[in-house]
């Protein structure tokens, strides 16, 4: 909240005003998901690299108008790879987060067992999102799109961008 030092909570008075930080990571697109029933492009799937080097799956990006939607299937399709040898070929989530494993998190990709419901990218596209919740490495809410950063390698976005100084858990500031 911001206000006057000195003002108090005064009831029915809209005299503080809230305001949120602006997050902002910049992250790889692996993939997408299309829409079931149309040719539209419905969200990207955003990664991060860890420590280990592995692309990690933080969230996703998904609100586009139509003509967005269309523009960017076509701008990607270039992007289109095999599920084999692609970072999430046999899963992405599969750890789970801190209350269990994840809704569309998948043990393992069988096309035998189950559809693949998200078409893979090569990791080379990097945009700019913005959040507002962190859940233990995990965007909890939709990211914003930005812009698309053709100036970033995809190889420097990293976990640790995620990291507030001075933030507890979830990336709340803590008040002493």
């Amino acid at each position: 909240m911001a206000k006057a030092g000195e003002l108090r909570y005064r009831p029915g008075a809209r005299a503080m005003l809230k305001v949120k930080p602006d997050r902002t990571a910049d992250c790889v697109v692996a993939g997408f998901r299309p829409y079931v029933d149309r040719p539209l492009l419905s969200s990207l799937l955003l990664g991060l690299y860890d420590d280990a080097n592995e692309l990690r799956h933080i969230g996703i990006v998904q609100s586009f108008t139509q003509k967005r939607r269309r523009e960017l299937l076509e701008e990607l399709q270039p992007l289109c790879v095999p599920l084999d040898g692609h970072p999430w070929e046999h899963g992405f989530l599969t750890g789970g987060g801190p209350t269990g494993r994840l809704a569309g998190a998948a043990g393992r990709w069988s096309p035998g067992e189950m559809a693949l419901d998200w078409v893979p990218l090569t990791p080379q596209r990097v945009c700019e999102v913005a959040y507002d919740q962190l859940d233990h490495e995990r965007l909890r809410h939709p990211a914003r799109f930005r812009r698309w950063r053709p100036d970033r390698e995809p190889s420097s976005c990293r976990l640790d961008q995620l990291a507030v100084p001075g933030t507890a858990a979830g990336g709340i500031r803590a008040l002493a």
